[in-house]
């Protein structure tokens, strides 16, 4: 007798905090107060909620129309904040807003957001054109407009940048200086050799005009390593590909000296 009144007791409490979790969800259950942009929905859970289910995407688009993200508000307002993100939601390749946002504290559709976002959402078209969202950089590490972000950048983090220097040149154990030793000029893309002793002006000369050879001041045009030397075609010189001079352990075989 006493098992039933205990069972009956208990599952009395569960009625009455099912039905109050029903009629006010937002003291019974709500983890947090909603952000700012959402507060007229305090008192109205099943707007983003289903019941038993959670929030559900379909929720979210009853308000905010996918092709509308970024260009309207939910009332139909166009945006023309200068300080609004850049609308790139609609070439997401699929529309999964809980993927990135909650509606509870920590506020994740500002600073945690940012960093939550994964690019490999994105269509492989608009995952490549940075400057679509991001400013595109104007310091003098950034000067070239052809260069592309993903020479030195991945998606996972801006910083630290990459830059694979063997593109251009390979720093061997001969060639290991530092960079202010060749890029002299706050432009990085400008360089020169003869900051080593090993290449003067007067042996560069010497060696080329030999050669029959007039233009040599961008080096990498044809030397992309120390080893290798260039080859003469079609009337030009190219890199790499002719006769390899090996380890220089010894200088003698310094083609300028």
């Amino acid at each position: 007798m006493m098992r039933r009144i205990i069972l009956a007791i208990v599952a009395a409490n569960v009625a009455v905090l099912v039905a109050l979790s029903f009629l006010w969800p937002e003291m019974m259950v709500s983890p947090g107060p909603l952000i700012p942009a959402h507060a007229e929905l305090t008192t109205d859970c099943f707007g983003c909620h289903t019941p038993l289910l959670g929030a559900r995407v379909a929720k979210c688009t009853s308000c905010h129309k996918p092709e509308e993200v970024g260009l309207k508000t939910s009332k139909g307002v166009p945006i023309s904040r200068t300080d609004s993100l850049p609308p790139f939601h609609q070439s997401l390749m699929q529309q999964d807003c809980l993927a990135c946002h909650s509606d509870h504290p920590p506020p994740r559709l500002t600073q945690s957001a940012q960093v939550r976002f994964a690019h490999a959402l994105l269509a492989p078209e608009r995952a490549t054109d940075c400057v679509g969202c991001h400013t595109a950089p104007v310091d003098r590490n950034h000067t070239d407009p052809r260069a592309q972000c993903s020479g030195c950048h991945g998606q996972t983090a801006w910083k630290p940048a990459t830059l694979d220097h063997s593109r251009y040149f390979v720093l061997d154990r001969d060639h290991n200086a530092t960079c202010s030793t060749c890029h002299t000029e706050p432009d990085y893309k400008v360089y020169t050799c003869y900051g080593c002793h090993e290449h003067t002006p007067a042996k560069i000369r010497r060696e080329h005009e030999g050669e029959g050879i007039r233009d040599y001041e961008n080096c990498v045009a044809c030397h992309r390593n120390a080893r290798d030397e260039p080859r003469f075609i079609g009337g030009k010189w190219v890199p790499g590909g002719g006769e390899n001079r090996g380890r220089r352990n010894d200088r003698d075989a310094d083609d300028d000296d």
